[in-house]
């Protein structure tokens, strides 16, 4: 691959350790956020600091942002001291935040008028992923230009996958959020059943992983559900913005999204309860609430 500098604008919970492996891998990196102790890591890693991103875009061959909502990713880009500022041609954006798929092909058209291109590639593993490099990465755009990203993408993720043209990434994220959400609610209601009848939650778990109901839920986040531990590998208030952005576009195409709207629904009251900074599958204090008790392995 022929770039050589990479911009990563946000450096939070999933953008800091992508940067840092892309030092790891050779890249020169220049980073940029909104508060400064992760540029302060980052260049302690061995990157380097930019006070805007449109300075990180005049320093890069490719800018990658990685921020939470579609809002920020529109200030981001085309605000005062924006990525647009300091695009050139030839130029490449990588937005792998997870937005709205509208936003995504209004942002990829002011791209490409200012003579560059844009892939939209959302991200999925949590925070595990991030460090450990073995990100799902769901990318739409030009297959061209995502063909010259590849070895950037490799670097950060285990699949890495073209889904389509500017958006396609963002739509297939949603698919991923409406199954990830469905697996959290799913296995937080069984385990709360199984409180409730007096099974052990342990010998539930393991006995119900290795058949038709393993997933990745169990395997990963059960463990710590069942001893109330909950703490972020990704937010739960990510995961009921991102089920905004899958209702949002089923209403838009007319997809029913039943379950979605459900878990929709849970994942909005673990804002409202105060705990939003949980990981995802905290979504079990919602069940436990309703059930009046705890199911818990001391």
């Amino acid at each position: 691959m022929s770039t050589e500098t990479v911009g990563f604008v946000g450096l939070g919970i999933m953008g800091g350790p992508m940067a840092k492996n892309l030092v790891d891998a050779g890249y020169d990196v220049v980073g940029h956020n909104r508060s400064d102790e992760p540029v302060e890591d980052l260049e302690a890693y061995g990157g380097e600091g930019a006070d805007s991103p449109e300075e990180v875009a005049e320093r890069a061959d490719v800018v990658i942002t990685c921020l939470p909502d579609s809002p920020v990713v529109e200030e981001i880009v085309r605000g005062e001291g924006g990525v647009l500022d300091g695009l050139e041609d030839g130029m490449v954006v990588v937005d792998m935040s997870t937005i709205s798929p509208t936003v995504t092909e209004e942002l990829a058209e002011e791209i490409r008028a200012e003579g560059a291109a844009m892939l939209d590639a959302p991200i999925s593993g949590g925070e595990e992923g991030a460090i450990e490099g073995t990100l799902s990465i769901m990318v739409g755009g030009d297959e061209s230009v995502f063909e010259d990203c590849r070895e950037l993408f490799e670097v950060m993720g285990s699949t890495v996958t073209h889904c389509g043209p500017n958006g396609a990434g963002q739509t297939t994220k949603a698919c991923n959020q409406i199954v990830v959400a469905a697996q959290m609610v799913g296995v937080s209601e069984a385990l709360v059943f199984a409180h409730q009848a007096g099974a052990d939650l342990e010998a539930v778990v393991e006995a119900i992983s290795g058949g038709a109901a393993g997933c990745w839920t169990l395997d990963n986040r059960a463990p710590n559900m069942i001893q109330g531990k909950f703490d972020p590998g990704f937010f739960a208030s990510y995961q009921y913005k991102d089920l905004r952005i899958a209702t949002d576009a089923g209403e838009a195409f007319g997809s029913p999204m039943p379950q979605t709207s459900v878990a929709h629904e849970l994942y909005k009251a673990m804002e409202t309860t105060g705990r939003g900074r949980d990981d995802n599958s905290g979504v079990m204090q919602i069940i436990e609430d309703l059930a009046g008790d705890e199911a818990r392995v001391d």
